[in-house]
């Protein structure tokens, strides 16, 4: 059968079909001839929906409802000359729609606004959004691609993310979604799917294809379906010139249709059809499955049912575009049976191509009506009978929901996988020997890798911005590794292009071999990208994919590294011979800290953010130059910030890595883990005598005291006594206790230049042993706050220990913990700026004290003291607490092998706050410790120098401030006059009651 003459011009319409084209559809009918059930009409056809659609139609004029047909592309980023050409669009050929591309959330609802004013028929909104708004818009949510999705064990996530990216559209005044995409990349070397693919899976790719859709559509967003009728085996990119698909028949309906087909049951509205060259439907040279009537309505529509609006692919697509003259490429998409004709580059002189054809007689006019009125039935069903514009004044809100992070996070928590594990190396669990160095290529080392990664492993992190450095650049790097037994390499910001290694360096890659081919170091190369690069990798013993690069990709590695979260993903593809779909090593929960935003733990982050403002006000009144402020729940750091600077000259700021004197906490931080430790370990009885440990108090006043009085403090000790005050003639430091330089005989550094004696502890155990103890009340002794209760569990612990407790402390909690902050005398391992000063001693060391500890006693026996001495930051502090709360469990290890620690943190006595060394709130205060909305079993410490911690065991709840409030002045009691500590410590639990109040 010969073509029409073509009087119009147009280029090979197919108005009849070929011999061909009608044997190969008697093939396709027998294809699909136990397809037994047909999908039903998924867009609205009620009699309300009908009398509003024929009504709207009723109004138009022909020319109008032509209109219907396009879809133009628009841009909030481009200047009023674009704006007003859409407007004109819009006004003068009454188009049915716009597709948002590039721009910013507030640009395109100001401008979506201005062209649904224009419209005759309210506009149908469309975007790109396949894996959020940012794919198109700046300032935007980003979720995940969709292969990270074909990673996760538990498809709910698609599902809400297509809820959440419908929710964000509808604030924003967009109707459609093209997404999402069904192709099943079953080519490795696609250059335009990839990554934006489910997997190769068909029936996985359709499984969650459909939670996509669902979420979109129950959220009153049209999904569209693409590429039809599959674009996953192509190895050319359609944007630059067309694919080629020689597949059968077989193979189509088998893989590439597969998820279609049961989109099209689901209920799917939309369908996109791609731009390929598939001679299986149409012999035509170059002729794209766009214009394909075979494919479009005898395949698509007819054969497969399919009842929703047709999109043609891009219509600018320089594969197709190219091929035609102005306005022919819609005409000719028209006809082969699309409903929209998307990105059309020229409306008027499409409309007039089309026009002419209908002149001709090729289209029959009922058809053009059903298809204008399909349009109409979309819109109806988008609520665009009811159309208002978007609102401005909520719309910032609305598109920056906190729970949006949770999911993003939340997704790659499920997705991340471990695809090599050949040393069981993962997770990492006995920090104490793992000496373990991070390296980043292709990123700069700030960052939130790196700094999740130093929330466990201290140190540098060795970073190689270019991807393609030279090999100079990582033999530098090579020749620092000599104190490291194992190396992190991770991968970022790479490409898609399998054509370019994925943005893989040469150079980067010879590295990573020199480094496995070192026999004294394991390496773990962790792939920040698409999971076909792991092919690139495959000689690497421990291997990692991250999927992508985005913010909660780089929040969540770490975390798995450590076994804060277990890997749970699966490859969605097959990589290489080794690494096949479905593929990929389960890893433990060690129950380490996590890091993830308020709403992940049921906490409202805007409430919580109200510790902004408290901090704030601490630094204005002069409370403290500045401070740490730590929130955990559930053993999930939800908020952790540093605020304002060192000192009140503002020259240092805080850090998450500032040390701060912990002053007191020191006694549960420190001296308590001793205890509870031996306790434990039945090397401790509470009710036994304290001189059955220490027999030289036997002769003393402090005999009969036991263990349990010593630590709820009321075995009759003094809140302290003169101790360095002794040590001291006319205002000076006594020669028999201080030399200016070190040695044998003055080993204790007091201060820089100021050395005391080694025999200053003796000496202070004797004060204390000759002290006097406080009188009785009623035959007994009342509970008086004493830091001697904690210097005499200090001597009882070494006694036991046989050893410093400092020592113990290190290689029995902070090292084996991996709290490369906490310890005592930090100068010996720390420099002067990574620590907040605190006084300007002028009575006693004459000069202002910045790393040595505040405490005078605690200086004068050398730093270290069972009630002083401790430095940390919060994120390490928090780390040791959260142990507690887990009653010793944590990192894999046991620390306490029974419920020690709830033991020692309940109230011993009716009518004290003190537990076994553990301190609580006292509810008679209104201005108390902790906050009256806690509850009473929260316990934990304060500390002299502005710091505390409390534990909520009832809710979860790890709260941790630290600040240098003595600095300059000790006297400075703004902290406490504001009530700053307590005051953060309420707004916890007021954002964990509007937490709730939300579910």
């Amino acid at each position: 059968m010969t073509q029409p003459t073509n009087p119009t011009g147009l280029m090979r319409i197919p108005f009849q079909l070929s011999i061909a084209a009608l044997v190969l559809m008697a093939g396709l009918l027998l294809s699909f001839a136990d397809l037994k059930k047909m999908p039903a009409d998924p867009l609205p056809s009620g009699p309300v929906e009908t009398v509003w659609v024929d009504s709207v139609f009723n109004s138009l004029t022909p020319d109008q409802r032509l209109g219907q047909f396009f879809m133009v592309a628009a841009y909030s980023n481009k200047d009023r000359s674009h704006v007003e050409r859409i407007e004109r669009l819009v006004r003068n050929y009454n188009i049915g729609g716009v597709m948002f591309m590039q721009g910013g959330p507030k640009r395109q609802a100001i401008m979506a606004n201005r062209l649904q004013a224009a419209a005759k028929v309210p506009l149908l909104v469309a975007m790109d959004a396949e894996w959020g708004l940012d794919m198109r818009l700046d300032s935007s949510a980003h979720f995940a691609k969709q292969m990270t999705l074909g990673a996760m064990d538990d498809p709910k996530y698609v599902y809400q993310m297509g809820r959440d990216i419908a929710r964000k559209m509808r604030a924003l005044g967009v109707h459609v979604d093209f997404a999402p995409v069904l192709d099943v990349n079953s080519n490795p070397g696609n250059p335009v799917i990839g990554n934006r693919s489910f997997g190769e899976n068909q029936n996985r790719v359709a499984a969650l294809g459909l939670q996509y859709i669902k979420g979109l559509q129950d959220n009153k967003v049209l999904a569209v379906a693409k590429h039809f009728p599959g674009h996953g085996d192509t190895d050319t990119d359609s944007h630059v010139s067309l694919p080629v698909i020689n597949t059968d028949m077989a193979r189509l309906t088998e893989v590439d249709l597969v998820p279609f087909q049961q989109s099209f049951e689901a209920g799917v509205m939309g369908v996109i059809v791609a731009h390929l060259y598939m001679p299986l439907f149409d012999t035509t040279d170059a002729k794209t499955t766009t214009l394909s009537h075979a494919l479009v309505t005898d395949l698509l529509k007819d054969k497969m049912g399919f009842k929703g609006l047709v999109f043609t692919d891009a219509l600018n697509m320089k594969s197709v575009s190219k091929l035609y003259k102005d306005g022919e490429l819609d005409a000719l998409a028209l006809a082969a049976g699309n409903d929209v004709l998307l990105f059309s580059e020229d409306v008027p002189s499409a409309l007039l191509r089309i026009r002419e054809a209908v002149a001709a007689g090729k289209f029959t006019q009922a058809d053009l009506d059903f298809r204008v009125k399909k349009i109409l039935r979309a819109k109806y069903w988008a609520g665009l009978n009811h159309y208002q514009p978007v609102n401005m004044r909520t719309l910032r809100d609305s598109l920056n929901q906190p729970k949006s992070k949770v999911l993003a996070q939340e997704i790659f928590e499920h997705a991340v996988t471990v695809a090599k594990n050949q040393d069981n190396l993962l997770p990492f669990q006995r920090l104490d020997t793992l000496r373990i160095a991070a390296i980043t290529i292709g990123t700069q080392a700030e960052g939130p890798y790196a700094t999740i990664f130093n929330k466990y492993q201290p140190g540098p992190v060795y970073a190689v911005p270019d991807r393609y450095a030279p090999d100079s650049t990582f033999a530098r790097i090579s020749s620092r590794l000599s104190d490291y037994n194992v190396v992190v390499v991770s991968l970022h910001n790479m490409n898609n292009t399998p054509s370019h290694n994925y943005g893989l360096g040469d150079g980067a890659l010879k590295f990573i071999k020199q480094l496995q081919a070192n026999p004294k170091l394991k390496t773990v190369v962790v792939a920040m990208g698409n999971a076909y690069s792991l092919k690139f990798l495959e000689s690497a013993r421990t291997l990692v994919c991250g999927y992508e690069d985005h913010y909660a990709a780089q929040l969540v590695v770490p975390q798995v590294l450590f076994g804060a979260l277990p890997a749970r993903g699966k490859l969605p593809v097959t990589v290489s011979p080794t690494m096949r779909v479905n593929s990929g090593i389960a890893t433990l929960d060690l129950h380490r800290l996590r890091y993830a935003a308020p709403e992940s733990q049921g906490l409202d982050s805007r409430v919580l953010a109200q510790i902004d403002n408290i901090a704030l006000e601490s630094q204005t009144y002069a409370a403290s130059p500045g401070c740490q402020v730590l929130v955990a729940k559930n053993g999930t750091v939800v908020f952790d910030q540093a605020y304002g600077y060192c000192t009140y000259d503002q020259s240092q700021p805080v850090t998450g890595s500032t040390l701060y004197d912990l002053a007191s906490v020191t006694k549960v931080a420190g001296t308590l883990q001793a205890v509870m430790a031996l306790k434990d370990q039945g090397k401790l009885v509470l009710d036994e005598k304290v001189a059955t440990y220490l027999p030289e108090l036997a002769r003393t006043n402090k005999r009969d005291m036991t263990i349990r009085d010593v630590l709820l403090h009321q075995a009759g000790l003094k809140p302290g006594i003169p101790t360095w005050e002794r040590t001291m003639r006319d205002g000076r430091l006594k020669p028999t206790f201080y030399a200016s330089t070190r040695s044998d005989d003055f080993p204790n550094e007091v201060a820089p230049g100021e050395y005391s004696t080694k025999a200053a502890d003796d000496s202070v155990w004797a004060w204390t042993m000759r002290s006097s103890l406080l009188p009785k009340i009623k035959g007994k002794y009342p509970t008086e706050y004493s830091d001697l209760s904690f210097m005499v569990m200090k001597r009882v612990c070494e006694k036991i220990l046989q050893q410093p407790i400092e020592g113990y402390l290190q290689d029995n909690f902070y090292r084996p913990l991996g709290l490369g902050s906490m310890t005592y005398n930090p100068l010996q391992r720390f420099p002067k700026s990574c620590i907040a000063p605190t006084e300007n001693d002028t009575y006693y060391r004459r000069e202002q004290l910045q790393g040595t500890v505040h405490d005078q006693t605690a200086a004068l026996v050398g730093g270290v003291g069972g009630h002083a001495g401790l430095f940390a930051t919060a994120n390490d502090l928090a780390v040791l607490m959260q142990m507690n709360l887990q009653n010793g469990k944590y990192g894999g290890s046991q620390f306490f092998a029974s419920p020690v620690v709830t033991e020692f943190a309940r109230p011993q006595t009716a009518g004290s706050r003190r537990g076994l060394g553990w301190d609580h709130g006292d509810p008679s205060k209104p201005e108390g410790p902790t906050s009256n909305l806690s509850p009473a079993s929260t316990f934990g410490h304060t500390g002299f120098t502005g710091t505390c911690v409390w534990m909520d065991p009832e809710n979860g709840i790890l709260y941790v401030f630290l600040s240098n409030r003595v600095y300059p002045d000790a006297g400075n009691n703004k902290l406490r006059q504001y009530n700053i500590r307590t005051r953060i410590h309420e707004v916890i639990y007021k954002s964990l009651a509007a937490g709730k109040a939300k579910e």
